[in-house]
């Protein structure tokens, strides 16, 4: 079995956290039927004995996946988009760190080397 150690990134693709309760087709035909009928997220979820959070949150990922903006007009992130993200600033955090270590040992030397 794979673990993963601190400060790991875990392949691409590979979403961290505890398995979804509902089967990937569950979730497909659930947004579904928020886009294909006229009732609200509240009505469906309510149908499907779901949370009504829960239901919005995969109608937003998918309008994100088909690229439709949000209220404000901006077009919200894809799936792969947020965990680059996420990758990216880790990195940064790193980048950062190892950043200022140099700066002190190279201040440190540069105290040595004038003795």
């Amino acid at each position: 079995m794979d673990t993963l150690n601190l400060g790991d990134v875990p392949e691409e693709g590979v979403l961290m956290g505890r398995p979804s309760k509902y089967s990937p087709e569950f979730r497909e035909q659930a947004v579904e039927l928020v886009r294909a009928t006229g009732k609200t997220v509240a009505e469906i979820a309510r149908d499907l004995s779901i949370n009504d959070t829960t239901l919005g949150n995969w109608v937003k990922a998918d309008a994100a996946e088909r690229g439709v903006p949000d209220s404000s007009g901006l077009l919200p992130l894809t799936a792969a988009e947020r965990a680059e993200l996420t990758k990216l600033r880790r990195e940064n955090a790193k980048l950062k760190v190892e950043r200022e270590i140099l700066k002190k040992a190279a201040a440190f030397f540069v105290t040595e080397s004038t003795r």
